[in-house]
């Protein structure tokens, strides 16, 4: 069990980096900036916790389980990046959140 949550841990994590990533990018002029943006690093560096969190999480979760139910981070930042910087959430995007969603339950079906 102590291995599905640093799965779920990570997976939230990458989702918190992803937003940090994108807040840097928007306060800065030049790539330059966006590198050294204080959010920018600090994705970087939740990502890194993250990835660490993964690989504990290989120990006992199948990679045909794992790296799929990755896919989940992409419909939570689709939905973060609607309510945070008003991007689209239409039928197309909810379209594929939805199919995301039916994949990872089929996927995790016992």
């Amino acid at each position: 069990m102590l291995h599905y949550f640093a799965l779920g841990s990570a997976i939230l994590l990458g989702v918190v980096g992803q937003l940090l990533l994108k807040s840097g990018a928007q306060g800065a002029g030049t790539i330059a900036q966006q590198m050294l943006h204080p959010l920018t690093i600090g994705g970087f560096g939740i990502y890194v916790f993250s990835g660490l969190l993964y690989v504990v999480a290989l120990k006992s979760v199948p990679v045909s389980v794992a790296f799929p139910s990755v896919a989940a981070s992409y419909g939570l930042v689709v939905i973060a990046a609607h309510y945070l910087w008003n991007e689209p959430l239409g039928l197309q995007q909810a379209g594929g959140i939805a199919l995301i969603g039916v994949g990872l339950l089929v996927l995790h079906a016992r």
